[in-house]
């Protein structure tokens, strides 16, 4: 009776370099991130913001701006009314609206659409940009330089000059939950509204 031969199984040597994520579906995207946030005359190039305001534009949201230690520009947080009111003086509190926007192919972000303060020139200005960009390429240029207090507003020589925006397929509220979800003020001892009202933080 002879011996059974052990067979030596060796490793592939590629299997642990062999990615595990899954494949991507096309059409389907694998990354969430972050969006900008800008006015539309600060954008400082062409835009176009979705044309469905029903999935793509925010309702009025409130909104402050935290100065967060180490960067030159304050940080955007959304926050809730109520706490907002309680707290701060209505003119740290800024009300707007968010639409999702897109520069030249496909660079993403958070246009502010006014909601309030609608005669001032500027947002009355601002709002037809947007508005009009749903439809085109649209830029918003300061006319500050010429003593005038609105945006100039100009559309793209040509509409065919960049190619149409892919949209994400994330919805909105994916799209503005993973912008804001380090900067979201839902309680009275959030770091950032004791920063604003000039409280001592618990750092313990």
């Amino acid at each position: 009776m002879t011996e059974p031969t052990l067979k030596i199984v060796k490793p592939n040597f590629l299997e642990k370099f062999k990615s595990k994520r899954p494949p991507d579906i096309g059409g389907v995207e694998t990354l969430l991130t972050a969006l900008p946030i800008s006015k539309i005359g600060d954008v400082g190039d062409w835009a176009r913001l979705h044309p469905s305001e029903d999935e793509y534009w925010t309702p009025e949201l409130c909104f402050v701006s935290v100065p967060i230690k180490g960067t030159k520009r304050d940080m955007l947080h959304l926050i809730d009314e109520d706490i907002a009111m309680e707290h701060l003086p209505a003119k740290k509190i800024q009300r707007f609206r968010l639409a999702l926007a897109s520069k030249p192919h496909d660079v993403f972000f958070f246009c502010i659409v006014p909601s309030q303060n609608l005669d001032n020139p500027w947002n009355q200005s601002a709002l037809e940009a947007c508005e009009l960009a749903k439809t085109r390429w649209t830029q918003a240029l300061s006319r500050k330089s010429e003593g005038v207090d609105a945006y100039l507003i100009k559309h793209a020589q040509n509409e065919d000059a960049f190619p149409p925006s892919k949209w994400p397929l994330r919805t909105l509220a994916e799209l503005i939950e993973v912008t804001f979800r380090a900067a979201n003020i839902e309680h009275d001892r959030h770091p950032g509204l004791l920063r604003l009202i000039g409280a001592k933080q618990d750092l313990g």
